[in-house]
């Protein structure tokens, strides 16, 4: 077993975009429309749904992000919690830190990142997506 994607109900799928394709470096593998019952299986407002899968067609399984755009809105997310809370937490990257928050602040996106190092030298980063997504960032050291 394994997971597929992570799904990202999203305000504003450019701005969106902007940040896990520009930001992060994610490629877009599909960008496609269709219609099903949204409403029965989500609770959506209509029938009709934008999805577009972001990942790294050179890594199958590197896993994907797909990014959800519901035709007729969508209610507004609560507040992120201030502190850990249950049920979703964040989504966890891999890459390059510092070219990538280099990206990220040139674009205005991401907000002010959180950093640490661990034993070892791992740096880590956390910056948020436009919806509101806690991103954890691990560079993986590689050039």
């Amino acid at each position: 077993m394994k997971i597929h994607h992570t799904a990202v109900c999203t305000w504003d799928m450019d701005t969106s975009l902007r940040f896990w394709q520009d930001g992060l470096g994610f490629v877009q593998k599909m960008d496609t429309s269709f219609d099903g019952d949204w409403p029965t299986l989500f609770g959506a407002r209509q029938q009709r749904l934008r999805s577009i899968f972001l990942g790294d067609p050179d890594i199958e399984e590197s896993g994907i992000v797909e990014l959800v755009e519901f035709s007729g809105g969508m209610a507004d997310a609560p507040t992120p919690p201030s502190e850990p809370a249950i049920g979703f937490f964040l989504v966890s990257v891999y890459l390059q830190i510092e070219p990538t928050l280099a990206r990220l602040a040139s674009l205005s996106l991401g907000g002010t990142p959180a950093r640490i190092s661990l034993e070892g030298g791992v740096q880590m980063a956390v910056v948020h997506d436009p919806n509101g997504v806690t991103v954890e960032l691990i560079d993986h050291g590689e050039g």
